[in-house]
């Protein structure tokens, strides 16, 4: 599964980088979120963690992205 994180949705509250740290953290220049896994794959073990991220996420800044069927 892939993440996809609208920096131009983000407040940078940092709610996704407490709940899914090994995904996401809070980019120290912009104040806004990075997606630390190549290509925003999400590791299996860590879906769970996401999906509660984009959960909790004030902003509405992430989202699971669509398969394309590609």
């Amino acid at each position: 599964m892939k993440i996809i994180a609208e920096t131009a949705n983000c407040v940078g509250a940092g709610m996704c980088a407490n709940v899914a740290p090994s995904v996401f953290d809070i980019d120290a220049g912009t104040g806004l979120v990075r997606v630390l896994t190549e290509a925003g794959d999400v590791p299996a073990d860590q879906v769970g963690a996401v999906s509660d991220a984009i959960a909790v996420c004030p902003a509405q800044a992430l989202q699971w992205a669509q398969d394309d069927g590609a």
